[in-house]
């Protein structure tokens, strides 16, 4: 009997850590990383672009949990904690991690690097987003200040971000700055033929513009001549209003739009509520922000998402 309570226990531990997301790995000394870098990275894009640069000479932990919405999350307490021995830690900026100023703040480690990935990089101004037929929600308020955050949607963007945090491996490890240097050569070329694949598929398209749950897809469309028509405003929290629906709906049928897009961490009631309405389809348009742990199980990476959104957004554009 006591054999088989012991057997039940050791399962039961086994379930319990396979279950264990990325970011929950318990907190390791240096001598343990064996001279890694202890890199935190604040939501999905980031974590992804440190890990195909870093690769195994970084200890890495990605902060915002799959299958969290990263607009809402904040770090708790512990986190905040455990971060005062990390090395480097990477954020995408344009407040859209509107914890990261407090939480630099507060960490009194002077080792601490800290990269914002987005700096240098060519920005989008929210009143953009606002100007022509689509306009701004009705009583939308943004807490995400005058730029769109969603930076990385657009591979070309991204390259920066992750030159942004090849520097600071670099800066943080010079021994290791010919394995951080190819790393993220190899990745940048990935993004260059990433950004050439859509231009490719894209160009002969019928259709400009893409209905989103919300307006995440900015620099996407901006790279590629789209019209971003969003259902929600810069979070899929605000709910637009019952004219706005009804402005959107009209505007499916007059331009004979094809898909209506929800995302996999929220919810797409008001996708399908328009697509019922105008007989559209619903598809997911991944913005990548956060994975599920059903996408990470898969493997799911940013150029793999990004190649599956560039499969539907043919199918809704031709």
């Amino acid at each position: 009997m006591k054999r088989k309570i012991f057997s039940i226990f050791l399962v039961m531990i086994m379930l319990v850590a396979g279950a264990c997301s990325i970011q929950q790995r318990p907190q390791t000394s240096a001598e343990e990383r064996d001279g890694k870098l202890l890199v935190y990275a604040s939501i999905y894009p980031m974590y992804d672009f440190a890990q195909k640069i870093g690769g195994d000479k970084i200890d890495l932990r990605m902060m915002v949990p799959p299958g969290a919405e990263p607009h809402d999350w904040e770090p708790t307490a512990k986190l905040m904690a455990q971060m005062e021995k990390a090395d480097v830690f990477i954020y995408n900026g344009v407040n859209m991690e509107m914890w990261a100023d407090k939480l630099v703040k507060s960490i009194s480690s002077e080792k601490l690097k800290v990269v914002e990935a987005s700096s240098g990089v060519s920005l989008i101004k929210l009143e953009d987003h606002e100007e022509g037929e689509y306009g701004k929600h009705e009583g939308e308020e943004d807490n995400h200040g005058d730029y769109d955050p969603h930076v990385w949607l657009d591979p070309m963007r991204a390259l920066k971000q992750a030159e942004n945090i090849k520097n600071a491996f670099v800066a943080a490890d010079e021994e290791n700055m010919e394995f951080y240097e190819s790393n993220f050569n190899e990745f940048a070329n990935k993004l260059r033929e990433l950004d050439q694949k859509y231009r490719e598929e894209l160009k002969d398209r019928k259709l400009n513009e893409i209905v989103v749950a919300h307006a995440a897809f900015g620099y996407l469309a901006d790279r590629y001549g789209l019209e971003q028509i969003s259902v929600s405003g810069l979070t899929p929290q605000e709910e637009p209003s019952a004219a706005k629906m009804a402005q959107i709906t009209e505007l499916v049928r007059e331009h004979g739009i094809k898909y209506i897009f929800f995302e996999t961490l929220t919810s797409p009631k008001l996708a399908k509520v328009i697509a019922n309405e105008t007989g559209a389809k619903t598809a997911v348009l991944n913005p990548v922000g956060g994975l599920t742990k059903d996408e990470i199980e898969e493997g799911k990476g940013y150029i793999s998402i990004m190649e599956d959104n560039l499969e539907i957004l043919k199918k809704a554009l031709y």
